[in-house]
């Protein structure tokens, strides 16, 4: 699990086409110490460390993965945003990230307000119903506060206001218009709606489950 604080940026060293998948190779700052199995988010998607050579760490990439990700514009030289696993014992920092991307969002706008930043992106239709004002919502692996949805004529776009030190020590500087950007919507929101959706009776027993485990383990 990931909190969406970006620990530090890397640059993809290599992209690699396999037989039956991708493996990217990435350089970064923290590789002495990474380990083999190892979980790193890499612009929001969980990926495990298979390879560790030279300074570069390496992952594999399913077709899917990299089809249905910002991976498949990934070249040689791009920077990408990291985050290793959160520690038990970390901070919690942003919000429950898992690195299970959504899908893909582009970047309709980047304006500077005050010392922000305010960006939106066009997210898609079926994704819209996650995403709430003053809620959360991961973009290239970093946890941001939704400023505004605007959802009622056209397409659903999002506005995140960005801070200066997240905009200076993340790729999302190098955003810009028509950009594509991975996003991951709140989790919980799709825990809740899979709960209210449920039939009458389905409800209850998932209930009196929840509550069976609770007073068990208290």
């Amino acid at each position: 699990m990931f909190t969406g604080i970006v620990e530090s940026t890397g640059t993809i060293a290599c992209v690699k086409r396999r037989s039956g998948f991708f493996t990217l190779g990435i350089k970064c700052s923290f590789f002495d110490s990474l380990s083999l199995g190892e979980s790193v988010a890499v612009n929001g998607v969980c990926l495990t460390v298979s390879e560790l050579s030279g300074g570069t760490f390496f992952a594999d990439v399913t077709p899917e993965t990299f089809s249905k990700t910002s991976f498949s514009i990934l070249a040689a030289t791009s920077r990408v945003n990291l985050e290793r696993a959160m520690s038990a014992s970390g901070r919690f920092g942003g919000h429950i990230v898992t690195g299970h991307i959504d899908g893909t969002a582009r970047v309709v706008s980047v304006k500077n307000d005050g010392n922000s930043v305010l960006f939106a992106v066009c997210v898609p239709d079926k994704l819209s119903r996650y995403i709430v004002n003053k809620g959360s919502l991961c973009i290239d692996g970093t946890s941001l506060t939704v400023a505004s949805v605007s959802e009622h004529s056209g397409p659903c776009v999002v506005t995140v206001s960005v801070i200066p030190h997240t905009w200076a020590n993340t790729v999302l500087c190098e955003r810009k218009p028509g950009s594509i950007v991975n996003i991951e919507c709140d989790i919980i929101g799709k825990y809740v709606e899979k709960l209210v959706s449920l039939s009458p009776g389905q409800n209850s027993s998932v209930m009196e489950s929840l509550r069976d485990s609770f007073v068990s383990y208290h």
